[in-house]
């Protein structure tokens, strides 16, 4: 999607650097629907002390500072700060330059050696995202930056100002270094000489695609002059795993709930009975989300004459047991939830940490103030969006499996196969391809939820020894989301298709279904109708794929 700038007239913006920390509603309103962003009052001042130490480290003309403040203080100058006057990587300590210039130079160079980004564009709300959590993690005050550089980000964001990012380049360690310097040839210009706009990147803007030089002049955005070390403060952070991490939860957690609609609408076609989603039985095993599952199918199902069975009531047919597709539905979609939990805590801790490398902590009593750690490691971060894939992989296992009931004759208990009634059998295919994609698509999901995370390439001369790849395993993620979502959305179409099947038998009708999946019912009713026959099926899928992607269902 396009997200308007400026968001909704008169909401109020999202404050960036305020004592309270992003978070994943506040990161959804800008990334998706707009929203304005602020820096709260205050944020340059708790920046200043970093960045007065890293002006201190130079001597002379446009140092910044004089001879008696900051670093210079304390004696550092001349001595190798990494990330700030040294070179980066295996190349760490060549070089201690003092003049302030060569230091500005240096982040250039970074910027320009790391654009080399290839693949598909990001979506804009990856990229619009990736601005949000790099501004917050920079209104720290940890990473020496000025002020006006997240404010820049801001400025962006509001103006709707979205660099193009290739998909593929991080490793998830060193940070997203390659897509975050696609966004700092945008946002930033050389601290000397000629700004090309064939050197600036490339944006969106008012829709239109044109060089950043030309997207932020447009947007009356001034490009920031690239100081010491600002060069590596912008692109040494974990913003585009976390965004895409992030952005997949957010659909994983709808898609959950969206899923156990679906087996609420599936299990009354199916005849289904109610033992399984008794309160006790989920109580005596004792997990949360398993616990919320159940709670949530007893809810939907509150009121059905479709299903055998309640607490107070004995079940008419027996055994009654479902088949597992059914039956264990909340002991497989609690466990996503459940992990789904995990992964949001580890997505808001994300949203509010300091990320790049070295950082600048001025409270230690030692003259060398900059310390070289590891925080732009993303590990947290793969595990993550590796755990999120690996859930919804398995909340569209079972969705197919149940649809797969549907279609056959032999498992539906008495519905036509494939869904289709037609005057003549054997005419029409009816509801068998939608099962097919289903196949298709949890397949694939099947290959992406191989870990991420287990795997490393060394680089930089063996000096990053050891990656996280956490921005494919959010790239990933955010594919199986999608792929999972298509096939709720089949398995609720199908489950249409059935009931109204099912209520068209004798002594039934609509009003057996529960209130509240009949609501939804009527909504899938409203997009797409009964089929008596074979009709064109795409523009049905997308239709109802739709109603779920926005959350209507809800």
């Amino acid at each position: 999607m396009t997200p308007a700038p400026g968001g909704a007239a008169g909401v109020a913006p999202v404050t960036i650097g305020s004592d309270e920390p992003l978070s994943l509603d506040d990161l959804l309103a800008v990334a998706r629907h707009g929203r304005r962003v602020a820096l709260a009052d205050g944020v340059a001042e708790r920046l200043g002390p970093s960045r007065e130490w890293v002006e201190g480290l130079f001597v002379g003309e446009g140092a910044g500072v004089g001879e008696g403040d900051g670093a210079a203080a304390h004696g550092v100058v001349g001595r190798p700060v990494y990330g700030v006057n040294t070179g980066f990587g295996a190349l760490a300590g060549e070089g201690a330059y003092r003049d302030r210039g060569s230091a500005a130079e240096l982040s250039r160079r970074l910027v320009l050696s790391n654009a080399c980004g290839t693949g598909a564009e990001l979506d804009q709300e990856v990229v619009r995202a990736a601005l949000a959590i790099r501004a917050a993690s920079l209104t720290n005050g940890l990473s020496g930056v000025p002020s006006e550089l997240p404010a820049t980000l801001a400025a962006m964001l509001n103006a709707g100002v979205v660099p193009v990012v290739p998909e593929y380049g991080s490793l998830g360690a060193s940070g997203d270094l390659i897509p975050l310097a696609h966004v700092a040839l945008v946002a930033t210009r050389p601290p000397e000489g000629p700004d090309e706009p064939a050197q600036s990147g490339t944006a969106l803007h008012a829709g239109e695609r044109k060089p950043g030089l030309d997207a932020m002049r447009d947007a009356g955005i001034e490009r920031l002059a690239l100081g010491p070390k600002d060069g590596l403060a912008l692109l040494n952070g974990t913003s585009f795993s976390t965004a895409l991490a992030a952005l997949a939860l957010a659909d994983a957690l709808a898609l959950v709930e969206h899923a156990e609609l679906a087996v609420a609408l599936s299990a009354q076609a199916l005849l289904g009975f109610a033992d399984a989603f008794l309160e006790q039985i989920h109580a005596a095993r004792g997990h949360a989300g398993q616990i919320r599952s159940a709670q949530r199918l007893r809810e939907l199902l509150l009121g059905s004459r479709l299903i055998d069975g309640a607490a107070e009531r004995d079940p008419v047919r027996h055994p009654p047991q479902d088949a597992y597709s059914i039956r264990c539905a909340p002991q497989v979609h609690g466990a996503a939830r459940d992990v789904l939990s995990f992964v949001q805590a580890t997505v808001a801790t994300e949203l509010r940490a300091t990320t790049d490398n070295p950082l600048i902590v001025c409270d230690l009593p030692r003259s060398l103030k900059a310390v070289s750690g590891g925080n732009f490691h993303a590990e947290p971060l793969a595990f993550a969006s590796d755990f999120t894939t690996i859930a919804v992989t398995e909340v569209a296992s079972i969705s197919e499996r149940r649809l797969a009931r549907m279609v056959d004759p032999a498992l539906s208990r008495g519905l036509p196969a494939m869904l289709i009634d037609g005057e003549q059998p054997g005419l029409d295919c009816g509801f068998m391809l939608p099962q097919y994609l289903a196949a298709a698509l949890v397949s694939d999901c099947k290959t992406l939820a191989h870990p991420d995370s287990v795997d490393s390439i060394p680089t930089s001369a063996n000096q990053e020894d050891h990656v996280s790849m956490a921005m494919n395993a959010g790239r990933h993620a955010r594919q199986a989301v999608r792929n999972a979502t298509t096939v709720i959305a089949l398995e609720l179409h199908a489950a249409a298709q059935a009931v109204d099947l099912r209520v068209r038998e004798p002594g039934r009708g609509i009003a057996d279904l529960s209130p509240a999946t009949r609501a939804a019912y009527e909504r899938i009713r409203s997009v797409v109708d009964f089929q008596t026959r074979d009709e064109l099926l795409h523009p049905r899928v997308e239709a109802v794929r739709e109603l779920v992607v926005s959350g209507e269902l809800l």
